[in-house]
């Protein structure tokens, strides 16, 4: 197993547009813990599609918005990710990156993208990154 992990705390997810068997779109409020290179707490949304009962295609897929708070290799600070996530009955991948400025503290400068993949509360994550001051 990885030594990068997230866990899920909390996952709030409501129906925004559409039938509960049909084509629709939700919002997930969710809150993660992360261990590794990343050690700290997030908070998290995303936009997420559902094609309906019926639908043949692949996964579906999610955008959001992650800001985590912490400390990246022992820098302390926060930083606001953005996740494209595809899911399915198979569990969760996607990729993410970095949203340039928005570091604080030690972590100001900081970029990268990273990658998650998992099919359980606790997921593993890559995370490439560099700090540079702004």
């Amino acid at each position: 197993m990885s030594e990068n992990t997230f866990t899920m705390r909390s996952w709030d997810e409501r129906v925004v547009s559409g039938e509960e068997d049909g084509p629709r779109f939700a919002h997930a409020h969710a809150t993660f813990a992360y261990t590794g290179v990343i050690e700290g707490s997030s908070v998290c949304d995303y936009l997420m599609y559902y094609a309906g009962e019926g639908y043949a295609g692949g996964g579906q897929t999610a955008p959001g918005f992650e800001r985590i708070e912490g400390s990246v290799d022992g820098r302390k600070g926060s930083f606001v990710i953005r996740h494209e996530v595809s899911y399915g009955p198979g569990g969760v991948e996607g990729t993410w990156t970095v949203v340039p400025g928005s570091g604080t503290g030690e972590l100001a400068g900081i970029g990268g993208s990273g990658t998650i993949a998992g099919a359980s509360e606790t997921m593993e994550y890559t995370f490439d990154y560099s700090l540079r001051r702004e």
